[in-house]
């Protein structure tokens, strides 16, 4: 018997036009009246760029109110948007983020789209001119950046490790510090190709925060989804991108960073059921082995120079590396009982 194999060559990326990418769709999702400062200085931040979006989209997550309010404010005839177009839209899928965004999406004009938490803003008047520069490459799919906190108007604890910055949704040390590739961008500030999402569908349910419930790794999923796909895509991050992300004062409390890091575990293990673990945990092995090891020395080298807060550091680190691992075996435990 003559056996026959046959070569899978995986599809690869390339803009489907020679265009370059120009117009931005700027989405935010919201769903509290208590961010409503907060969107109306992300807004805001917008109008003031060099190279203004193409549109905002405005998503209400199963909040009439908030939809009411956000409509009066910016999609009147006798709203003052400054030129700028913005669409109020309700999320008319799955409550949560991912439905809000992907909701988002629908509505979207621009060969780019963006993402803009609603309770963040853009850092400069570059911010989306940086972004578009990076896409004059054809390989690059998706294009992100960096988030400063905004501890609104406290200091950050002393007891905080940056190690940990993706707690809070803001930038963490282990992140490039130049432009480069990366696996996964942070979900505040991120940005991909129209098409993407018409190749290879939105974000998935079950993952994205819904409310105030601390999960996450939509993003990540969709960015691993994506280069498993189309494996030379670029998916760039660049520090020049930044935004301001404002952090509220309950995620300055310990129970808070426990809380999120628990969650975050479980998040991985849903994750890791979608693309498998070698994928979703290939950033965590060297984030694991390199990052957070470097980061607890380091705290305990200042701690015995006298500064106390870095045996708190260190503490912390320990404490966070324990419970996510502790809630990614518990999401993988509660998977192997489900079956």
């Amino acid at each position: 018997m003559t056996t026959m194999t046959a070569t899978v060559t995986a599809p690869q990326y390339s803009a489907p036009t020679s265009k370059q990418p120009s117009t931005v769709s700027v989405i935010v999702c919201a769903y509290t009246d208590e961010r409503w400062d907060d969107i109306a200085r992300g807004i805001e931040s917008l109008r003031t760029q060099t190279h203004r979006p193409e549109q905002i989209v405005l998503v209400i997550d199963h909040n009439n109110e908030l939809l009411e309010q956000a409509a009066n404010t910016y999609a009147s005839p006798f709203a003052n948007t400054g030129g700028m177009r913005i669409d109020v839209v309700a999320n008319t899928l799955s409550r949560g983020l991912s439905g809000a965004r992907n909701s988002g999406v629908q509505w979207c004009d621009g060969d780019v789209i963006a993402f803009l938490d609603d309770d963040a803003r853009a850092g400069d008047a570059g911010w989306i001119e940086a972004m578009v520069e990076q896409y004059r490459d054809p390989l690059v799919a998706g294009v992100g950046g960096g988030a400063t906190p905004n501890w609104d108007g406290q200091t950050q604890p002393g007891w905080f490790p940056q190690e940990f910055g993706w707690v809070i949704g803001c930038s963490y040390t282990g992140l490039p510090t130049a432009a480069d590739e990366v696996r996964n961008f942070i979900g505040c500030n991120m940005s991909f190709r129209r098409e993407v999402f018409e190749t290879i569908g939105g974000f998935t349910d079950g993952i994205g925060r819904v409310g105030k419930k601390p999960v996450g790794c939509e993003e990540t999923e969709y960015c691993i989804r994506l280069r498993q796909r189309y494996p030379r895509a670029r998916l760039i991050f660049d520090p020049r991108l930044d935004v301001f992300h404002r952090v509220s004062p309950d995620r300055r409390e310990f129970k808070y960073f426990r809380s999120r890091c628990w969650s975050e575990g479980l998040s991985k293990a849903v994750v890791t059921r979608n693309v498998g673990a070698q994928d979703g945990l290939a950033s965590e092995r060297a984030y694991t082995t390199k990052v957070l090891p470097t980061g607890v020395v380091r705290g305990l080298g200042n701690g015995l120079r006298g500064r106390t807060d870095g045996f708190k550091r260190a503490g912390a680190i320990v404490i966070g590396l324990l419970w996510t691992a502790a809630g990614y075996a518990r999401g993988r435990l509660a998977r192997s009982t489900a079956a």
